[in-house]
């Protein structure tokens, strides 16, 4: 049994009554030496419900989705702060990635500002620096997020390996046009769509305060 299925028995319930019931019915008939018409009609019966139990468990199958498929991220976990900012907006960092590991699916963060990685928390990558792919490029042109549901199922992937290499789904935030919020989370389809919105919120909080400050990563 999955673990991460957590509905898996209520699942399987129907095909486990409905097959049972079938079976019992078929050993009452067996074990019945001459057979009466209202035992002939209780039989039916129970057939019928059976094979409506069944059809509901085969329903339930379709109708209610599977979780999706948690795994373990491969790397250490950590949490590094770009030395030189100040320490308001390292409190700030420190805040804001607090709340998405804890709130939301997110196993590994980074934030990328101005060319310069100012924190990486969570499962950290083997990659410290953030070279820019044509996804990562995108977010910041347009200012809008992407959401990688499935990373593997995209060749692009291959630009977040500053990221475990196991990711599985992914959200790039834009900070303004100067940087972005990069999640990664450890099941693909996880992130909600309150997810996704606690995301904005907190990027255009942090885009703000970075906008204010004086980021001095880069000195």
């Amino acid at each position: 049994m999955n673990k991460s299925d957590q509905n898996y028995i209520l699942r399987q319930l129907p095909f486990v009554v409905g097959g049972l019931g079938s079976l019992l019915l078929v050993l009452n008939r067996l074990m019945t030496p001459q057979l009466t018409d209202s035992q002939a009609r209780s039989d039916v019966l129970g057939v019928i419900l059976s094979a409506v139990l069944i059809l509901t468990g085969l329903l339930w199958q379709r109708v209610q989705p599977r979780s999706p498929e948690a795994v373990d991220l491969v790397g250490e976990e950590g949490f590094e702060l770009a030395p030189t900012l100040p320490t308001e907006l390292k409190t700030e960092l420190a805040w804001a990635s607090h709340l998405l590991l804890t709130n939301t699916v997110t196993r590994s963060l980074v934030v990328f500002y101005q060319g310069k990685v100012l924190l990486r928390r969570g499962i950290l990558g083997n990659n410290r620096e953030v070279k820019p792919g044509v996804i990562l490029k995108r977010v910041l042109e347009k200012k809008k997020a992407v959401y990688l549901v499935d990373l593997k199922i995209y060749p692009g992937r291959i630009e977040f390996d500053y990221l475990p290499e196991n990711t599985q789904g992914l959200i790039c935030q834009p900070l303004g046009n100067q940087g972005a919020l990069i999640l990664g989370a450890n099941a693909p389809r996880s992130y909600t769509k309150q997810d996704e919105n606690w995301v904005e919120g907190i990027a255009d909080k942090l885009a703000n305060t970075l906008s204010q400050g004086q980021v001095t990563a880069n000195s």
